[in-house]
């Protein structure tokens, strides 16, 4: 892994300005999904499987 103080003071800056935001940042409140798919995050790990087969996206 990448020393952060090997990087350029900008990359530096800008890594510290986005680690501020996400601290800043307000946990969205979202409904609870209702009839949603079980299992892992299709999205997220790139395809979807439905009654044994698979779709990518």
């Amino acid at each position: 892994m990448i020393d952060r103080k090997d990087l350029p003071p900008a990359a530096q800056r800008a890594l510290a300005e986005a680690e501020e935001r996400r601290k800043a940042a307000k946990p969205l409140d979202l409904p609870t999904e209702l009839g949603g798919r079980d299992g892992p995050e299709a999205v997220r790990y790139g395809d979807w499987e439905k009654k044994g087969i698979a779709i990518d996206f």
